[in-house]
């Protein structure tokens, strides 16, 4: 979800690491392909939600890094969904506090099509954090600790999808599971296209943008899916009429957390017409930045280290939400 996009991007300013280049593009399949234009370096200076204060660049292992965080979030979630296992050991160890798994259990799918999406994507997902790992090599950082469960419940009480005080249980059912993919997913493809212009070498871009295509389909799918329970009931203990409208307040719920512009959107459109690609009025779907994206996944519109999904943060540099609030 999120990784690709910093991966591919910041292989674009690793003049300060030749090794973590070579290192890089060997995982990747393209040594030799060529260097990466200087006006690309330095673009990701860092920022008060992506390095501390004073820090003069953030390295290619530092972004690789947290996007290696996050594909250990995705991974596990829709491995527990299809297997009811999460990551094996040997894709988990490396520098930081590695941390648990709370939460996830297999998923009792009704209909075959939304198994299936969830299988490729949990296929996809544990072949990113492979990547990434082989990428980064000895610098790699563990797997953190990740909520499955307290993490969703929060996000769906804020969203107004069960009362204070109830639980809400990602795993319980096809419409659940759909929910939460539906949290994730929207944030990966927004942080792709905020990737975009940071790389200046083509061979790279044209990476990137395979990948980005890659998550916008995922997105699409599980976008689909929501749309396509018409009039179906909700999933266990969920308030409202039907999946659509609960798609619109958890869009409504990553709004308020990642600052106070109004871009997200939820899979019907104001008159409750299909919304299955979210753009702007000219078709250009929208971007978050790294600091953006943690305050999504720690759920909260403040600067923070910790939080939602990652109870005790994430490993790495790279671990501040923006601070929107």
């Amino acid at each position: 979800m999120f990784g690709k996009l910093f991966a591919a991007s910041m292989i674009n300013r690793s003049a300060e690491n030749a090794p973590d280049r070579r290192r890089f593009l060997q995982a990747a399949g393209v040594a030799g392909l060529g260097v990466v234009g200087a006006s690309t370096l330095g673009g990701l200076a860092p920022t008060a939600a992506a390095a501390p204060a004073g820090a003069a660049a953030v390295s290619d292992s530092a972004v690789l890094n947290f996007a290696l965080n996050l594909e250990y979030l995705e991974a596990e979630f829709y491995l527990y969904a299809t297997t009811g296992r999460g990551l094996p050991d040997s894709l988990t160890t490396g520098a930081g506090t590695l941390g648990g798994v709370t939460g996830g259990r297999a998923v009792r799918f009704k209909s075959r099509t939304a198994k299936q999406y969830a299988q490729e994507i949990a296929a996809d997902e544990k072949a990113h954090v492979a990547f990434l790992r082989t990428a980064l090599g000895s610098a790699r950082v563990s797997r953190p600790a990740i909520d499955l469960q307290n993490s969703f419940t929060a996000a769906a009480q804020a969203a107004g999808l069960v009362k204070r005080g109830q639980h809400f249980d990602a795993f319980a059912c096809e419409e659940n599971f759909l929910l939460a993919a539906y949290l994730f997913e929207d944030v990966g493809v927004t942080a792709y296209k905020g990737a975009a212009p940071l790389i200046s070498n083509k061979t790279y871009l044209e990476a990137a943008a395979g990948i980005l295509a890659a998550e916008a389909y995922h997105a699409a799918n599980i976008r689909s899916a929501l749309y396509q329970h018409e009039g179906g009931l909700l999933g266990l203990g969920l308030l409202g009429r039907n999946l659509r409208e609960a798609s619109v307040k958890l869009s409504n719920a990553r709004d308020s957390l990642d600052g106070t512009t109004d871009l997200d959107q939820g899979v019907i459109d104001g008159q409750g017409r299909a919304n299955i690609v979210p753009t702007d009025a000219n078709g250009i779907t929208y971007s978050r930045s790294p600091g953006q994206v943690l305050n999504i996944v720690y759920l909260t519109p403040k600067a923070a280290t910790s939080g939602g999904f990652f109870p005790k943060g994430v490993n790495g540099e790279v671990n501040t939400s923006a601070g929107n609030a």
